[in-house]
């Protein structure tokens, strides 16, 4: 259906609270006003907001589209009979829980027929919270897809994507992520036979970098490592699906033209791009362990001040050198929610059972930390400076308790004996030891 597109061209994003604009036809971006009479071109003026209008303006996020038709121009949408894996939310448990990674399809299937929503905090009509899924897809997309309920944060873990939006083109491989705006239209192509990976659904206020304190200006993700795309628009009267996801269900429609026919735009409520090896890790020189948000790299703020809707952390490759330090992550409990997943290599508190693609879920207050064998290996290991290398785990972490969905607790990926990693556990106290 969509034209094949030339690698991407992008531009830096430099920070969340700045104008960027875009213009594929020059002299289409009109002087000194957003809405002019009449456009140069012949285009329609469309205002993209993703905040209230009367947020302060360091939280506003509003782009000005000028594009071949507006968004306006559709029919009634009508309800999918294919509606996305796993909706339905299961019992309550408090156990912790772990999946093995899902099957690539062997069916024909886009990304959207290869979502599986395998968490969420609420229903799809919440202010905030997230609903965490994974896809496994074959086939690139034939129709365009917009989500009324929240922001996208997709993750993969293996194959590339190339998401066509109405922004302009993204391509996203392992170890980079995308964010998409709520409400923005896309359609995701494959770049490779197959892709699988990991999508988080933020319903509260949108990603931004985390502030910085103590640490200073500099560290983690920085600000002129984001891209977002240049415009890049499609001209054509051709038949078209667009599907939308309202309140958790797909809905769609028929379009007569490319959704992708935006020749100009600027403001800040764009989508954008981020590659986690450019992630500058921070940690301990002397002993001890700095707290996991060391590792954030982007922020949805909560209702509570201090505590996230959904923080997206990363474990990437780095040195350990604290002395005296048990250095694999420490046993906890903690408020949070932790959705966990592992895009590749091995992740340095589980010596098995948790692969790229999988998935390990622990909720606020569960017990958790390295497994028998890690903790072992930790304890007797020869303090050296070693790094953690070929590495790639991420959380989506939330204040909200993730209820995983019915389809997620029944099956077959579930593993039923991820408790059994802190049986055996030797008791190694000695009262009689000098500290």
């Amino acid at each position: 259906m969509f034209t094949a597109h030339s690698p991407e061209s992008l531009v830096y994003l430099s920070g969340f609270g700045n104008e960027f604009s875009s213009e594929a036809v020059p002299g289409t971006l009109p002087l000194g006003q957003n809405s002019p009479q009449k456009h140069t071109h012949g285009l329609y003026t469309e205002q993209f907001s993703g905040t209230a209008f009367t947020v302060p303006r360091a939280e506003a996020r509003r782009t000005w589209l000028y594009r071949i038709k507006p968004s306006a121009a559709h029919p009634r949408f009508e309800k999918l009979v294919r509606q996305i894996i796993g909706q339905e939310t299961g019992p309550i448990t408090p156990n912790r829980l772990r999946w093995d990674a899902f099957d690539l399809p062997t069916e024909p299937t886009d990304f959207l027929d290869g979502l599986i929503c395998l968490a969420s905090t609420a229903a799809a009509d919440q202010a905030e919270g997230v609903r965490a899924y994974v896809y496994c897809a074959n086939t690139s997309m034939d129709r365009a897809f917009f989500n009324a309920d929240g922001e996208w944060l997709i993750v993969p873990q293996t194959g590339r994507l190339q998401i066509i939006t109405e922004l302009g083109v993204l391509q996203i491989e392992p170890q980079e992520i995308a964010v998409l705006p709520r409400g923005l239209k896309f359609s995701v192509q494959l770049l490779d036979a197959s892709a699988r990976g990991y999508v988080c659904e933020n319903h509260g206020c949108a990603l931004r970098l985390p502030d910085l304190g103590p640490i200073g200006s500099n560290g983690l993700a920085n600000p002129r490592d984001f891209l977002t795309p240049v415009a890049h628009f499609e001209n054509r009267n051709e038949p078209v699906q667009l599907v939308q996801k309202f309140l958790g269900e797909l809905w769609a429609t028929a379009l007569d033209h490319s959704p992708f026919d935006v020749v100009a735009w600027h403001g800040n409520n764009v989508p954008y791009k981020y590659d986690l090896r450019r992630f500058n890790t921070l940690g301990s020189v002397s002993f001890d362990h700095p707290d996991p948000s060391i590792f954030t790299v982007l922020t949805s703020p909560g209702t509570v001040h201090g505590q996230a809707n959904v923080d997206f952390v990363i474990f990437p490759p780095r040195w350990m050198v604290a002395e005296n330090t048990f250095r694999p992550p420490w046993f906890h409990r903690n408020l949070m929610n932790e959705f966990m997943g592992l895009i590749d290599g091995a992740y340095d508190a589980k010596a098995d059972g948790f692969a790229p693609g999988g998935v390990s879920l622990h909720n606020c207050m569960s017990a958790h930390g390295p497994d028998n064998a890690t903790a072992e290996k930790a304890m007797a290991a020869e303090l050296k400076p070693h790094k953690i290398d070929h590495t790639m785990a991420f959380m989506f972490e939330t204040g909200n308790v993730l209820r995983p969905s019915r389809y997620a607790l029944e099956c077959r990926q579930l593993q039923t004996d991820y408790d059994a990693c802190w049986s055996g556990m030797a008791t190694t106290f000695d009262p009689g030891t000098q500290a």
